[in-house]
């Protein structure tokens, strides 16, 4: 399927309902709109206008062969875990959802990224 000619603004509308099906998930960022658990991201808004999302190897290539989509390529870097969502899916929040759960669930599983220490002032 072809991507349909969505405007940013409507993507971003998009993926904030799609973070609104999880009540754990909290959305952050302002220019690139993104989720986390533990220290890690899990889905998150590129500056190319589109929706990526961490997923555990299984459902990734089931992901990839189900939406004929790619893995993420950001700043020249392929992003092994990440997929790209094709935008007729974004508008298919119930469909999506499933798939975002996956990826909530396979991040909090990873192990927590250590606290950045505050420096104390002498």
């Amino acid at each position: 399927m072809a991507d349909l000619k969505i405007s940013r603004e409507q993507k971003i509308k998009l993926y904030d309902k799609l973070v609104a099906t999880l009540p754990e998930a909290v959305r952050k960022g302002d220019t690139m709109p993104y989720t986390s658990v533990n220290g890690h991201m899990y889905s998150y808004f590129t500056k190319d206008d589109f929706v990526a999302l961490k997923l555990p190897e299984a459902e990734r290539l089931q992901f990839l062969d189900q939406y004929k989509t790619t893995l993420v390529q950001q700043y020249g870097i392929v992003q092994k875990e990440y997929v790209k969502v094709p935008d007729y899916l974004l508008e298919n929040t119930i469909e999506l959802a499933s798939w975002f759960v996956i990826s909530y669930q396979y991040t909090g599983s990873l192990k927590p990224k250590p606290v950045a220490k505050s420096k104390k002032k002498a």
